[in-house]
């Protein structure tokens, strides 16, 4: 079992959304909200759970994590950064032209990175992949895939789905960040996808519903779907797109947002208070 240490995993959610907001700056459009509502989330990944080494980001026996959500790796280049898988400095480079960070994980570009996704509905399909490569070559390891719930009405997921359940891909933990908004509105407009957890179920998936911004909910959850090896488990943590920024908190016009000088030095402020920190 690996040590707990909360305070520390929360102190270390807040320092990577201030390193997100700054690496996004102002003036260019970002995805804000969903690499906000996420931290939280690859936080206990890859600070708590993940059996990773960022010497050797292709060690075979590594745990992997796909970001199904590619729109929201800021928060996983973050991650590795601060792993030490490449410099912090580099992440002011995001979006530029020529950039290894490129607006949505390019794994052939930079170490770390398990897939290219951003076509949403697919990771899901390439965790599945990743875990039965690693049981044809007798290799153990976790395979994370972390979707939106926008992304759980494509088809693919419930494909997807399917496969990991008939193939008993016990190594395959689904994340589902439910923050319940798209791009433009609430995730269910005119499709009302409730009930998520019973549909997981009903096909085999053992589910745990948390609370996606608890440290200590996060990192139960990711240890009840580690020793759970008959089925794979799906983890829906319920959390607010644009955490932590109390101006972008549930707005969906900052999906994908720029933002002025004044609003990036208002965002960091906030991540500095102590309500950050306690709320974190």
């Amino acid at each position: 079992m690996v040590v707990r240490d909360l305070e520390a995993l929360e102190a270390r959610a807040v320092e990577m959304r201030r390193e997100i907001v700054k690496m996004m700056g102002a003036n260019k459009a970002h995805h804000f909200g969903g690499s906000l509502s996420a931290t939280d989330i690859v936080t206990a990944l890859y600070f708590y759970r993940m059996r990773y080494d960022p010497a050797r980001p292709d060690w075979p026996e590594r745990d992997r994590f796909i970001m199904s959500k590619g729109h929201c790796v800021p928060a996983q280049y973050v991650a590795l950064a601060m792993r030490g898988v490449f410099p912090m400095a580099e992440l002011a480079t995001l979006k530029r032209l020529g950039t290894r960070l490129q607006g949505h994980p390019a794994a052939h570009l930079l170490p770390g990175i398990e897939g290219c996704t951003g076509s949403l509905g697919q990771g899901l399909s390439f965790a599945n992949g990743m875990a039965l490569a690693g049981r044809m070559r007798g290799i153990q390891y976790d395979v994370f895939c972390l979707i939106g719930d926008g992304e759980s009405q494509e088809g693919q997921i419930w494909e997807a789905v399917r496969t990991a359940a008939t193939q008993c891909l016990g190594n395959v933990t689904a994340i589902l960040d439910r923050n319940g908004l798209k791009a433009m509105d609430t995730s269910y407009c005119g499709k009302d996808l409730g009930g998520l957890d019973a549909r997981f179920q009903a096909f085999g998936w053992h589910v745990r519903e948390i609370d996606g911004h608890n440290m200590a909910e996060l990192c139960e959850a990711l240890d009840w779907a580690h020793e759970t090896v008959d089925a794979p488990c799906l983890i829906i943590a319920r959390t607010i797109k644009g955490k932590g920024v109390p101006f972008m908190e549930n707005r969906p016009e900052y999906h994908n947002a720029a933002l002025s000088p004044e609003q990036v030095a208002e965002a960091l402020a906030a991540l500095e208070s102590p309500r950050a920190v306690q709320e974190a």
